[in-house]
């Protein structure tokens, strides 16, 4: 099998890593034990990982592991991230809307099951994403420990979207003045509002007043039901409703279905590149685990294979580890791929 692209990226990753800084684990290896877990689908911890290396000439204890994901910086991760997602950007992409850029934005909770997290207040951690559907990358992420609530994080969230974006978001951020905010500042968004939220027609705009209190705003609000279900949507909007740039009723309902694309994402994120199997405990070395994971995606993006395999990520994975199984590790196919 002849896979030319997955090469080519990697080593371009690991050229920029220094092989030196560290007399045992330096930081080349340190990222490719991290990205070995995430990709290897035959590992199910890394003490498995590391018994494969410590049996075939790699000298490096799993004790030594993890005590640099307590130290190591965050920092080359995020820049190796960067600089993936700039390169899936850069590619031709087709919109899905001929007007906006539409940008799901949602969390994901990644439960805490180590008692040293416990203490120190960590149950669970959330990590936040704006998807470009376009692109298929995100436009960021953001990592929180704790129990906060969405809302708190959608502002910083939908200010880093591209100026034509519409961030589509659910119940989950919605909140009146953070409604206000996105008006004000002239941000689209298409956002999914209680039910129980007092609405009040004013027939001389055709716009909704949302909230009980005597100065609260009037908006665009577009309703429809999934009758499947019997579940009535109540999206509140500032995309426009007339003029060159209008946006229909119906487009608007399409635009808030589209915000499954994230759900997506995180579910190839759990089900294949181990997001939700996480192996430290402690908050650096899972920060460090949910980028590697994001850098995986990326990668997985980015190669090519041959054609009768497919072309999703899925099948990218599943060919890639093909590849893999003809190595004794993705750590010793790594080392080969810099040797050539």
């Amino acid at each position: 099998m002849i896979i030319k692209s997955f090469p080519k990226i990697v080593k371009d990753i690991l050229s920029e890593l220094p092989k030196k800084d560290y007399p045992v684990l330096n930081s080349r290896l340190f990222f490719e034990c991290w990205l070995s877990y995430v990709l290897d689908n035959s590992l199910t911890s890394m003490r498995d990982l590391f018994k494969r290396l410590n049996n075939t000439g790699f000298e490096v204890d799993i004790s030594t592991f993890s005590k640099a994901n307590l130290h190591r910086s965050q920092k080359p991760f995020q820049e190796i991230y960067k600089k993936l997602n700039e390169l899936v950007k850069s590619k031709t992409h087709k919109k899905l809307h001929d007007k906006y850029t539409i940008c799901p934005i949602d969390s994901t909770i990644i439960t805490l099951t180590s008692k040293l997290l416990w203490v120190l207040g960590h149950h669970q951690v959330k990590l936040f994403s704006s998807l470009n559907l376009a692109t298929g990358t995100p436009e960021d992420n953001l990592i929180n420990f704790g129990h906060k609530h969405d809302y708190k994080f959608g502002s910083r969230m939908i200010s880093k979207l591209p100026e034509d974006a519409v961030g589509v978001m659910d119940r989950g951020f919605a909140g009146l003045k953070f409604i206000r905010e996105l008006v004000q500042e002239k941000k689209y968004f298409v956002l999914r509002i209680k039910n129980n939220w007092k609405l009040k027609f004013e027939e001389l705009t055709d716009l909704f007043k949302i909230g009980a209190s005597d100065d609260t705003q009037a908006y665009r609000v577009v309703n429809f039901c999934d009758l499947e279900t019997k579940t009535e949507f109540r999206l509140v909007t500032n995309l426009p409703g007339s003029g060159e740039a209008a946006v229909s009723d119906d487009e608007i309902r399409d635009i808030y279905r589209l915000r499954w694309g994230v759900e997506l994402l995180w579910k190839f994120l759990k089900m294949h590149l181990k997001l939700d199997k996480l192996i430290t405990k402690n908050v650096n070395g899972i920060t460090i685990q949910i980028y590697v994971s994001l850098i995986a995606y990326l990668i997985l993006q980015l190669s090519s294979i041959p054609e009768q395999w497919g072309n999703t990520l899925l099948d990218k994975i599943r060919y890639i580890q093909s590849c893999m199984c003809q190595k004794t590790s993705y750590v010793h196919w790594f080392e080969e791929m810099m040797s050539c």
